[in-house]
């Protein structure tokens, strides 16, 4: 459904809105409220958050002065407080917002988990603003989980962030593993940590990872599956991760890891 308003844009609602005409009126002032557009520009502009225990929703325009229809595949927002600091960020399969018609203005809601909130940040409390995250062309960064956080010096973050950057640029839709560190614990056991890459911009979730094992020698050290409980890695970034193979299933005494590789067994 699209209505008209004084604006030069005019509201559109995605066929699944089911909206009634007091929504109607409540959507077309705060249209009404916000700075007009230049020619052929994107907007987007928030009207309403909303906390709830596991995640947040924020209610937002998306604006159009472009003379032709949009469609989107990602988006990555931001969400910042009232000192314009980023204080979290998510990216979003727009498959179901649909077609943007020129020249309209689209409600829309965006859920950001929890999970989504950058370290020592809070939903803020004040004023805020969303906004599109431009990141640069085949731009990656580096994605740490909580435990590793914790557990990382500054300096071995850095070392970690500068080596993310430094790695030749993913393809579009590629996901490959690099070994980080390799060693046998005085137990016998074997652990290894790798830099899970993600060249796409959608996340993905792992549930479960089969790994092998090749020292400088070429010979298989270990095989195994190991089972990650929803391991996410996020659009575009690589996410540091580690694994530990058991000592009875270790196939080569004294390995060399002088040099090797881990990749997924094929077949």
């Amino acid at each position: 459904m699209t209505t008209s308003t004084a604006d030069q844009t005019a509201l559109s609602f995605h066929p699944s809105w089911e909206v009634s005409k007091q929504e109607v009126y409540v959507y077309q002032y705060h249209l009404l409220q916000l700075d007009p557009l230049e020619e052929s520009q994107l907007s987007i502009s928030g009207l309403k958050l909303e906390a709830y225990d596991d995640f947040f929703s924020i209610t937002s325009f998306i604006r159009s002065t472009v003379s032709k229809p949009l469609q989107f595949e990602m988006l990555q927002l931001l969400l910042l407080d009232e000192n314009q600091e980023v204080v979290a960020r998510e990216t979003f399969d727009m498959e179901h917002f649909g077609e943007l018609p020129p020249n309209t203005a689209r409600p829309w809601r965006f859920l950001f988990g929890m999970d989504t909130l950058l370290e020592g940040k809070e939903i803020p409390a004040g004023s805020w603003t969303i906004a599109f995250e431009l990141k640069k062309k085949n731009e990656h960064v580096l994605d740490l989980d909580p435990s590793w956080k914790e557990g990382l010096t500054p300096e071995q973050t850095k070392h970690l962030e500068q080596m993310v950057l430094d790695l030749p640029p993913m393809g579009a839709n590629e996901l490959n593993m690099m070994g980080l560190e390799a060693a046998l614990s005085p137990a016998g056991d074997l652990k290894i940590s790798l830099l899970i890459r993600n060249g796409s911009l959608n996340n993905v979730k792992l549930e479960q990872i089969p790994l092998t094992v090749e020292d400088a020698a070429g010979d298989i050290v270990a095989n195994g599956l190991f089972k990650t409980e929803g391991l996410e890695v996020k659009g575009n970034t690589s996410k540091p991760w580690s694994f530990v193979f058991p000592k009875d299933i270790i196939r080569k005494e004294n390995p060399d890891f002088s040099s090797w590789r881990v990749y997924p067994p094929q077949g």
